[in-house]
């Protein structure tokens, strides 16, 4: 299993270009089939494995998104380290549109419906989750972008909501109060499926649109964001050249996923009683 670094690309990010010796796999996974096939390549002799979030074309919504296949086929190609890229919208004035923020913390509002952890078929473990991000991975990746020239603010709450309808006023009102930053729809369980992977992970969120709170721009609409998107898009790709510079694929870069020695140390089925197909299923994703 090579080492490698993971890109989850998001609307708007469909491919990795400027790589070499590319070919693409399909990944069997106990959790269904990846987004797509993974692609596999090089960027200036660093090993990478490229992945759209939303299948080819842009096929899949976020609730349909198969994402413990996509994380299980990242850890099954040796990823360590994994940069997911998201258009997001505003929820305050300083996060203007085409600006990039670099998220610290998570709020949930999805509904249950998508599958948001390996665990489960007999096999019961809890991961800590308090810092959803990699801060050493985070750091990096603002450093590129701030060296990209990229207006590019660090920290702050990504709310993740089901979608895919756009956000009412009033729950962007209420988010907005809360003072959270911004808002999209893929984060989760995106995070949590690379936290009980042991894979260190971070999230590039590209600013498109004011969501629907702002008194004197329009509301968020599909136009508005695919024309702010193609000017985040080049410069997206610019950012990640930049900080696959910086990292090393051998190595995980910080102990993110809570301090265990292993997501085997989360589990807390007794031994007798883990059911056998539910190991069998972990065996990728519990390997460090």
């Amino acid at each position: 299993m090579d080492n490698r670094i993971g890109i989850i690309g998001g609307s708007g990010v469909y491919s990795f270009e400027n790589v070499d010796d590319m070919v693409r796999i399909e990944v069997e996974t106990p959790f269904g089939k990846p987004s797509a096939s993974l692609t596999l390549a090089e960027f200036d002799g660093i090993p990478l494995a490229f992945l759209p979030r939303h299948g080819e074309g842009h096929h899949l919504s976020p609730s349909e998104v198969p994402y413990a296949a996509n994380i299980y086929a990242m850890k099954k190609m040796g990823v360590r380290q994994l940069i997911s890229v998201s258009a997001v919208g505003s929820l305050q004035e300083k996060y203007e549109p085409r600006d990039f923020v670099i998220p610290d913390q998570l709020y949930d509002r999805t509904k249950g419906i998508r599958r948001a952890t390996f665990f489960g078929g007999g096999i019961v473990g809890h991961i800590g989750f308090g810092k959803p991000f990699c801060r050493e991975l985070s750091e990096k990746l603002h450093a590129a972008a701030v060296k990209a020239g990229v207006t590019v603010h660090r920290g702050g709450t990504l709310v993740c909501m089901e979608g895919p309808a756009f956000s009412t006023r009033a729950e962007s009102m209420v988010y907005r109060s809360q003072g959270h930053a911004i808002i999209g729809m893929t984060a989760l369980p995106e995070a949590k499926l690379a936290r009980e992977a042991g894979i260190c992970y971070a999230t590039l969120g590209m600013v498109t649109d004011y969501d629907v709170w702002h008194e004197t721009e329009g509301d968020v609409t599909v136009e508005v964001i695919m024309e702010n998107m193609k000017v985040n898009t080049v410069r997206a790709r610019r950012t990640l050249e930049l900080v696959l510079e910086t990292l090393d694929p051998s190595k995980t870069l910080c102990d993110c996923y809570g301090g265990m020695d292993g997501m085997a140390n989360s589990i807390i089925t007794a031994p007798e009683q883990r059911a056998f197909l539910a190991m069998e299923n972990l065996k990728v994703v519990l390997e460090r």
